[in-house]
């Protein structure tokens, strides 16, 4: 069957297949509720190298990693090169730029998106700082709300707005617009400093701890690597799959009071934000 998108016509192939076995849900279904979110998820994405969570089978069989997006994709599709110095190697990814590029990428049976926190001007200067508020196993949510309370309280006397979102697990990440003036480098330094801070303002909730295995299950951890080059977090709008095929559908999504959405923190001193 074809869909009607913008200007485009995706084509979606095998739509009856299901996708979420526990609720019977279908390709069409997951392609359906992407064009509901669709200026959020489009806004979450825009001008980002992208990496593709695809399961060809339904969330219940293999997922696949694709960065690079595949010959015989429509010419109408944007991509941005992004390069992996380590190996000598490059990749052209997913740059979304309009709607109908998010149901492609659902027709080649993608159902995560994780994009890069840079955008396709500037690869290597972030215009987002991430900080993951990251529960570990016997940390209640009520610890992640007081600890994004003191996320808010810091974030507003350095003058920033932070936009937060459930993660698609237990935990909150927390997004800040930031101009694209530095490095990976650099933004991973500031957030590790960031997270000290929370750390020494609530010893009895957070860790900074950053082996798995030393840290106490009942501590909260803030994850400041989310900034380091490459780490990819899953945009707000999306679904999360859970590959191992339980009963359960989880999306991130951005926090809402009331009917609208609010920042985590009004700044007196907003940080810049760039489209």
């Amino acid at each position: 069957m074809e869909l009607e998108v913008g200007d485009r016509t995706v084509r979606i192939s095998n739509p009856g297949r299901v996708y979420f076995p526990a609720r019977g849900e279908t390709k069409l279904d997951l392609a359906r509720y992407y064009l509901s979110v669709g200026d959020g998820i489009v806004r979450a994405l825009r001008e980002r190298p992208c990496m593709l969570h695809r399961f060809p089978s339904g969330v219940a069989g293999q997922k696949v990693h694709q960065k690079r997006v595949p010959h015989g994709a429509p010419g109408w599709l944007e991509t941005v090169r992004v390069d992996f110095p380590r190996y000598g190697r490059h990749a052209y990814e997913l740059c979304v730029t309009e709607l109908a590029s998010v149901i492609w990428a659902v027709q080649m049976s993608t159902v995560e998106f994780h994009p890069w926190n840079s955008r396709r001007a500037d690869t290597e200067r972030p215009d987002e700082w991430r900080i993951d508020l990251d529960p570990m196993p016997q940390c209640g949510f009520a610890v992640v709300r007081r600890v994004a309370h003191i996320v808010h309280e810091i974030l507003e006397e350095l003058g920033a707005t932070g936009w937060p979102k459930t993660s698609g697990g237990n935990g909150l990440h927390v997004y800040v617009r930031i101009e694209p003036r530095w490095g990976f480098a650099e933004v991973r330094r500031a957030a590790y400093a960031f997270a000290r801070e929370v750390e020494r303002r609530a010893p009895e909730d957070v860790t900074t701890t950053w082996w798995r295995k030393d840290r106490d299950p009942a501590m909260l951890f803030v994850d400041y690597n989310q900034n380091a080059r490459g780490a990819r977090r899953a945009g707000s709008d999306r679904v999360h799959a859970d590959h191992l095929g339980r009963d359960r559908r989880r999306g991130a999504t951005r926090m809402h009071h009331g009917d609208r959405a609010r920042p985590l923190c009004q700044a007196r001193r907003p940080a810049r934000r760039h489209r």
